[in-house]
């Protein structure tokens, strides 16, 4: 299942499936696959574009998103924490994304992150989110963490997280060219804990 993930940039992926899933579309090409399905998981630009979204998506294509970025797409899907869908072969389950200090991602905005559980695995993407206690309840096979620590879980925050989910893999995100050292520290602080996936061209 780890090979049918693909990062596209930042917080954005694309899971191959079927169906096949983006999460937080960001800068994709006009020659991508048309999605099944598009998870928006809150309202910040590099989280939330909808030239993307308009370029992938399709008459049968469901969008599934939070009450305040539904109001500016049209046709789409509202997904409130712990509520869930089935779309063809997956189930995606809505989990809160929020920063506790409140001053980046309030708890109040409605952030998500989601649980995809398709062929057999549950994919955890985290979202925008620091430590939260909604975190113990939550045991997939891979785990989708940002490392960046703008409101969001750090290198060090992402480790612990680790250590308690016990994912088989882990996919750091919310980091780019300009902070690899990061990604690479993360790698090498989980260790043996969980194999950590990186963009081929860092290996």
């Amino acid at each position: 299942m780890i090979e049918q993930i693909q990062w596209l940039g930042y917080g954005s992926f694309f899971i191959q499936g079927p169906p096949l899933i983006y999460i937080n579309p960001s800068r994709v090409t006009r020659n991508t696959f048309l999605a099944d399905v598009i998870l928006v998981g809150h309202h910040h630009d590099e989280h939330f574009s909808l030239a993307d979204i308009n370029k992938l998506r399709g008459a049968q294509t469901r969008v599934i998103t939070n009450e305040t970025i539904a109001k500016e797409i049209e046709g789409s899907s509202v997904i409130r924490p712990w509520q869930s869908v089935m779309i063809d072969r997956a189930g995606i389950k809505a989990m809160p994304a929020y920063s506790k200090n409140g001053w980046q991602h309030p708890q109040s905005d409605g952030g998500l992150g989601f649980i995809i559980s398709i062929n057999y695995y549950d994919i955890y993407y985290a979202g925008d989110t620091e430590i939260i206690p909604e975190m113990s309840t939550i045991h997939p096979d891979i785990a989708i963490l940002p490392i960046d620590g703008n409101g969001t879980l750090n290198v060090h925050d992402a480790v612990e997280v680790v250590k308690q989910m016990r994912p088989r893999w882990v996919i750091p995100c919310n980091w780019g060219t300009g902070n690899q050292a990061d990604a690479r520290l993360f790698k090498n602080e989980v260790g043996g804990r969980a194999e950590v996936i990186l963009p081929s061209v860092m290996e």
